[in-house]
């Protein structure tokens, strides 16, 4: 991105206007670009723990902290500078999670589901996906919603609705 700059500047200085048009809207798709690949990040890590709360039937602490903090971040980078409009919008999640992200949280999960008892491919055929992308769709909801300082008390609240979820409420494992 520095070259881009160092372009950028030496056009406006020899005014090539259009020239520096160009670099711009090609500096906006690199950070648009860094943004959604932050956002996918956060949405692996909160399926990952969504997939184990599934076929673990339970919840744990950190499993809770995780979805806490991946959905907070997704909510601070899904908002533009505006703060008034968003990068992906509450209604391209579905299909976002279903053609980039679900597998890879799938293979991922395998890993950890159970100390990694199932290779992905056997854990695929166990996870009920559509369920999971349901789950997160409602968490997900709860970002455009809710303010970033009632986020973290409405999340812990759905949390207790996960299978498990009472027991972590309670402080049992």
């Amino acid at each position: 991105m520095t070259q881009e700059l160092i372009d950028l500047k030496n056009s406006i200085l020899e005014r090539r206007y259009a020239d520096a048009l160009a670099i711009v809207d090609e500096l906006e798709g690199m950070s648009k670009k860094a943004i959604l690949r932050q956002i996918k990040s956060f949405l692996r890590i909160l399926l990952i723990h969504l997939i184990k709360n599934q076929v673990e039937k339970r919840l744990t602490s950190s499993w809770a902290a995780s979805i806490r903090n991946a959905i907070r971040e997704i909510k601070e980078v899904n908002l533009k500078d505006n703060k008034t409009s968003y990068y992906i919008n509450l209604d391209e999640w579905e299909n976002l999670m279903e053609e980039e992200v679900i597998e890879d949280a799938i293979a991922d999960a395998s890993e950890e589901v159970m100390n990694g008892a199932y290779n992905q491919f056997q854990l695929a055929e166990m996870v009920d996906r559509n369920q999971i992308i349901q789950t997160a769709l409602k968490f997900l909801a709860l970002t455009y919603s809710y303010s970033a300082k009632e986020l973290p008390a409405v999340v812990a609240e759905n949390l207790t609705q996960l299978v498990g979820g009472e027991d972590w409420k309670a402080g049992r494992r």
